[in-house]
């Protein structure tokens, strides 16, 4: 069998006695270059075919992890591309833009704080000012607290971050954007396999993603008519800053080990299902869909 280059590292990346990862922690919202091994976000392996040429994209959390590799196979196909990040993840997020950049495309760095509905206004109006347009929005931000146990011991401030990142902001931001939409426009959002196997200690994410595939299929519903498609990604256990940042040190050990393929996934390896959820051309009768880059785990 002959497995594709990301393919082949993504398994010999999975370094832990289990099948997961050396044990290590950090804090949130978690440094990429501190992680070992740092995630496989499709640097040496996406060869773009133009399939978003002209395109122009905002990816939020595009500083790291799942948006780095979705901003870098974006470039490569030809969009020109903005990324929103937390003030504190700078130096991660200068890192996305160049690639970005690499690949000959605009980048527009979106600092700010989305759990905030200026900010999220903010941020679309400076995507748009930077790229001059925009076509596809992104919602991949998120947060999980995963080490803080089940809902008995979910602080307020616990649960209304989580809420405000990975629900309201999604709200918020799609209502900015939707007036520079037209028609052949397209959102896609980050759903998880938390949707649909939720962890006792993640309630409080996985209502949230839970939450998502609703808004996506719904907004499908009302932006069809304007020929504007949404769709979503789950993702199952995927390398990045988040886990680390958030889960316990023998987790950490076993991170996706109890998946049908045996490992987490990297980063890179979700890109594929962003970019042709992206395209045009490729999904132009593709909505109110949820696709699955679980490592076999079913989304249905």
């Amino acid at each position: 069998m002959i497995e594709s280059g990301i393919g082949r590292r993504a398994a010999g990346m999975t370094m832990g006695a289990d099948g997961g990862f050396p044990a290590q922690q950090q804090t949130l919202p978690g440094s990429t270059v501190a992680m070992t091994p740092v995630p496989d976000h499709g640097e040496d392996t996406w060869v773009g075919s133009g399939r978003l040429e002209g395109l122009r994209a905002l990816i939020t959390g595009g500083d790291s992890g799942i948006g780095r590799a979705v901003a870098i196979a974006y470039a490569r196909e030809g969009a020109d591309v903005a990324i929103s990040f937390l003030p504190e993840e700078r130096e991660d997020a200068e890192t996305t833009a160049g690639w970005i950049r690499d690949a000959g495309r605009t980048a527009v760095l979106c600092p700010g704080d989305i759990t905030e509905r200026s900010t999220c206004d903010e941020v679309v109006e400076a995507a748009v000012d930077g790229l001059g347009g925009l076509d596809v929005l992104v919602n991949n931000a998120g947060v999980q607290m995963a080490r803080d146990g089940g809902l008995e011991a979910m602080s307020d401030e616990r649960i209304e971050r989580v809420l405000r990142t990975n629900l309201h902001a999604l709200f918020w931001l799609t209502r900015a954007a939707l007036p520079h939409l037209g028609r052949g426009a397209s959102i896609i959002n980050v759903s998880s396999i938390q949707a649909y196997e939720p962890s006792t200690s993640l309630l409080d994410y996985a209502s949230t993603k839970a939450a998502i595939n609703n808004f996506t299929v719904n907004l499908a519903a009302e932006l069809g008519p304007r020929g504007i498609r949404v769709n979503a990604v789950a993702p199952g256990p995927i390398w990045t800053p988040l886990q680390p940042a958030t889960q316990e040190e023998e987790k950490i050990e076993a991170f996706g080990a109890d998946t049908p393929l045996g490992r987490a996934g990297q980063p890179g390896e979700l890109a594929g299902a962003f970019v042709f959820l992206a395209a045009p051309e490729e999904a132009s009768y593709v909505s109110a869909t949820v696709v699955g880059v679980t490592g076999g785990k079913p989304v249905f």
